[in-house]
């Protein structure tokens, strides 16, 4: 198992595969939602099962975001794995707080690694989400 910063033509689309999957195959979000801008000016993370990309995570300033893990890889470990990568990178670039908009129903497992919700319920790709912060030491 390996995580890798995108850095190449392959780790750039190995990591769209996976967002692509999980993302706009999966939860049905339009591509133009997913795939923005902010993609540009982001360290985009891929976690890699013996070469294959299984899961997905970018970090755009101080926020987390875009973090999947393709079904048959969940409840493994592996999104654990992915955010604490996306963390030690996060606090090598000097960022003390993570912040990331967490869709509700997977709110329990950020709160296990250390986030806690702030704020109202909102609709993002017409998914509820809350924002979620946690303190890096």
């Amino acid at each position: 198992m390996k995580v890798t910063i995108a850095h190449d033509q392959k780790t750039f689309l190995d990591h769209y595969i996976v967002r692509g999957e999980v993302f706009i195959v999966e939860q049905q979000i339009d591509w133009r939602e997913e795939l923005d801008d902010k993609d540009y000016h982001s360290d985009l993370f891929t976690l890699y099962i013996d070469e294959q990309p299984v899961g997905a995570a970018r970090l755009f300033e101080d926020k987390v975001g875009r973090v999947a893990v393709l079904k048959a890889y969940r409840h493994r470990g592996l999104g654990r794995v992915l955010m604490n990568h996306v963390e030690t990178h996060a606090k090598q670039k000097g960022i003390d707080t993570l912040y990331l908009g967490a869709q509700t129903y997977i709110v329990p497992f950020y709160e296990s690694i250390g986030y806690k919700t702030y704020g109202d319920i909102f609709l993002d790709a017409d998914i509820d989400h809350i924002m979620m912060k946690k303190q890096l030491k």
